[in-house]
């Protein structure tokens, strides 16, 4: 990949994009990770506002830890970058309170999960409009095109995705690039959903290169049957995700009604 030619194209695609909806800048959510760091550095390179937003709830120590110190990288390297944190912890433990009690708190983790992540896309929702910016995306290909990998209306709710035509090693060459802090740069990717140290790869079940070769040969019509042992696993994993989350991936499907009928 001609990382720094890319690098170059997306800073003007956003400078354009923004320009031509008469927008002054982006807000973004910084959790830590590889994939906000990059886009939080790709939108400040435009010399647009950028405004950082921090949003922890119930979040591991680390991963504030790394978001921070990104932060504070990007206003020592660009002028146009502004923090804001925003405690939701209170808020999510106000809304959980509030919901009907269940027996077994484990039957509703992953609704909570998706919970966490809608009340960040509210709060980066509230900003823009307050502004007049626009919600940057930090979802990659594999995430929001191979398994989809994200919170519906939570952390895919955004106004456009910088980086969702890379892979995920791709993300990770264009953080090295950009200058990317190595805490981050070495970090196991995750999504931060679940206020423990559970990796997307504890997830999944896959780590991202094994899912984007995984992508590539779904891609090239292959099927289940032609692979064996791990290859064949990841693929099955690969797929089960692809089917279950195709909902995320396409257009929310229209009851069209029949000319006849109006």
């Amino acid at each position: 990949m001609k990382t720094e030619k890319v690098i170059t194209h997306i800073v003007n695609w956003l400078k354009d994009y923004a320009n031509n909806a008469n927008i002054k800048g982006f807000v973004i959510g910084v959790s830590g990770g590889i994939d906000s760091a990059v886009t939080s550095t790709l939108c400040a390179k435009t010399g647009l506002d950028l405004l950082c937003v921090e949003m922890p709830i119930h979040q591991g120590e680390n991963q504030v830890t790394r978001a921070d110190r990104h932060i504070n990288w990007l206003m020592d390297n660009f002028k146009n970058v502004k923090r804001q944190p925003v405690n939701l912890t209170p808020v999510f433990d106000s809304l959980v309170a509030a919901l009907p009690k269940v027996e077994n708190e484990e039957e509703r983790f992953m609704s909570l999960a998706n919970t966490r992540a809608r009340l960040r896309m509210t709060t980066l929702y509230y900003f823009a409009a307050f502004k007049g910016y626009l919600v940057a995306g930090t979802g990659n290909k594999v995430e929001d095109f191979g398994i989809g990998f994200y919170t519906k209306y939570g952390d895919g709710g955004v106004d456009l995705s910088p980086i969702a035509d890379l892979l995920k090693t791709e993300v990770y060459e264009l953080g090295s690039v950009l200058g990317v802090n190595k805490d981050i740069m070495e970090a196991a990717p995750t999504d931060g959903l679940w206020g423990d140290h559970r990796t997307d790869e504890d997830q999944i079940g896959a780590s991202y290169p094994e899912l984007e070769w995984a992508m590539k040969m779904d891609d090239e019509g292959k099927n289940e049957s032609d692979f064996t042992g791990r290859e064949k696993e990841v693929f099955v994993i690969y797929k089960r995700y692809n089917s279950a989350n195709k909902h995320k991936m396409i257009p929310i499907p229209i009851c069209e009604i029949p000319d006849s009928l109006k």
